[in-house]
């Protein structure tokens, strides 16, 4: 399954949202235009589900629905959220979840989220499953602080949305975070920051992954013709290390863990195992960073290629000149941010008819869309210093 469609009401940086979304989304814009933001979206979806969450953890951990809504929100001050979900051709509709939230008073006790609607329709039998607040919710309104998503007592008609939100994950490697061996015992509650992301590949099963670290070894012995024989050890605490071998002047490679990989190697490592690891949605946070302009080039062309292999979503930001050069991008896969003074827009850059007709003169989706949005006063810049 994929997402088809997001709309969003009071959300972060954005007042509204209305987008297509395909099975590759570029997301682009100026600093500080909310690409985080946005992508953040779906994040909050999974919490909403996964163990432990819920949808007070979910709101929580963001520091609460006054920071979450948005800051032009004024006579609605509810979050809403709406996502269209799409088998994974998209090519039929199968799922709409609509949820809006508000804040409780606080008082003596903190304010909680509750929750003003939620509501899931099926749209292969055009049936509504869910419709709150229902009565129970009027009989007690300590419901409406939980979704019926998150509670496996009561998701059973539509669990698949779920299973689905659930299976979300989000790439952004910090190697000083990943090469920091005390964060092993941290509880980390992100995704691929840091040791944790060694601990996903140390519970793949081994078979899986021997292949996918075979795989991410032969395309670096491309991009770094002294790497060699990339594999997983634990050390005398039973923690586990990515080693690799470099060649040099001597007969047998030198032996290296992650401490001593470059951030660029890294996040490489990070980003072509995440790609391979499931076929569910994937963020991916500016991955260009650490990266040679060579390799961000075919960054566009690895996904792609990775997608025809296994079904599956994958939603960047980037700034990246390099990634955004490749003519096989289409601009249906390019959302634009654009900030105002009632919140960021965010436009399908198909849909801007000066992108289109640039794009029709040969010029690549870089060359097309970088410029509208760098900064307006950028030519300001330094005239402070």
């Amino acid at each position: 399954m994929i997402f088809s469609r997001l709309e969003l009401k009071n959300w972060r940086n954005f007042a509204k949202v209305n987008v297509e979304l395909v099975d590759r989304v570029f997301i682009v814009g100026p600093n500080a235009s909310g690409k985080s933001n946005l992508l953040d979206v779906f994040r909050f979806l999974r919490d909403i589900v996964k163990v432990g969450g819920g949808l007070q953890e979910a709101v929580n951990i963001r520091g609460g629905v006054s920071k979450i809504r948005c800051l032009s929100a004024r006579k609605e001050p509810d979050v809403e959220i709406y996502v269209t979900i799409t088998d994974e051709n998209n090519e039929k509709n199968i799922w709409k979840y609509e949820l809006g939230f508000g804040q409780t008073r606080g008082g003596v006790i903190k304010s909680k989220a509750k929750i003003k609607f939620e509501k899931i329709t099926n749209l292969v039998t055009n049936e509504i499953e869910l419709n709150r607040p229902n009565e129970d919710d009027k009989k007690d309104e300590r419901l409406l602080e939980y979704t019926h998503l998150e509670q496996i007592g009561l998701n059973a008609k539509f669990r698949e949305i779920a299973d689905f939100f659930q299976s979300i994950s989000y790439l952004h490697i910090i190697p000083q975070l990943l090469r920091d061996t005390n964060s092993f015992s941290k509880n980390n509650k992100e995704d691929f920051y840091g040791r944790d992301f060694i601990e996903r590949i140390n519970k793949t099963p081994k078979n899986i992954r021997n292949s996918y670290l075979k795989k991410i070894e032969q395309a670096l012995t491309s991009a770094l013709p002294q790497f060699q024989n990339l594999g997983l050890i634990k050390d005398k605490m039973g923690i586990p290390h990515l080693k690799a071998g470099y060649k040099h002047w001597r007969s047998e490679a030198v032996k290296q863990q992650e401490d001593q990989f470059s951030d660029g190697t890294l996040r490489l490592i990070g980003l072509l195992w995440a790609l391979q690891d499931g076929n569910k949605p994937i963020l991916l946070e500016e991955p260009e960073l650490s990266l040679h302009t060579e390799i961000v080039r075919l960054l566009a062309e690895i996904i792609a290629k990775l997608q025809k292999k296994r079904k599956r979503q994958v939603f960047l930001t980037t700034h990246s000149y390099d990634l955004l050069s490749n003519k096989g991008i289409g601009s249906e896969e390019i959302l634009v941010l654009e900030p105002t003074k009632e919140g960021t827009e965010v436009k399908n850059a198909s849909s801007l008819e000066e992108i289109k007709i640039l794009l029709n003169t040969g010029m690549n989706p870089a060359e097309a869309i970088l410029p509208i949005t760098k900064p307006k006063e950028v030519e300001q810049f330094f005239l402070g210093f």
